[in-house]
């Protein structure tokens, strides 16, 4: 088995968390969501599951990663996963990226670009800044033909036919 690098195609393990995000984010398309789903993992189990939330808990902070960080500081029982990748269908919101960087994430690893919201580079880049404390290590475009094909169906009206 080949790693393969961050310029485009993700190792075989990325493929396969990302194929445990997208089943969440399949989820949250059958509810109607916006589809985007995140899977955590520390040593090497998934510790978080989640999918976008918006719409049924009337809430614009339940994005699946802010929901996920906080199933998997739980499961730690611990505010700061330092050993932890996490997986997400789309390019994370600033605010999720703000939440992964306070948790001491050590690893994000994305499906497909957010051009009008992506903050790892696509609209700004919050994982890199040197401003900050913290820095994040970051894999894009992890089956992200099929992450994006998701959100196109949610664009489309396509939420139920999965």
């Amino acid at each position: 088995m080949t790693e393969r690098t961050k310029e485009g195609v993700a190792a075989v393990p990325d493929e396969r968390y990302m194929r445990e995000a997208l089943k969440e984010a399949e989820e949250a398309l059958r509810s109607k969501d916006r589809p985007v789903g995140v899977v955590i993992v520390h040593e090497g189990q998934v510790i978080a599951r989640a999918h976008h939330q918006v719409k049924l808990l009337r809430d614009p902070t339940a994005h699946a990663g802010i929901i996920a960080l906080t199933q998997a500081a739980n499961t730690l029982q611990s505010d700061q996963l330092p050993e932890a990748t996490v997986y997400i269908t789309q390019e994370p919101c600033a605010m999720c990226v703000g939440a992964l960087l306070l948790s001491g994430a050590a690893r994000l690893v994305f499906g497909t670009a957010d051009l009008k919201r992506g903050a790892c580079g696509s609209v700004i880049d919050l994982t890199s800044n040197e401003q900050l404390n913290r820095r994040l290590v970051v894999t894009r475009d992890v089956l992200a033909g099929e992450c994006a094909a998701l959100l196109r169906k949610a664009s489309a009206g396509v939420h139920t036919e999965l």
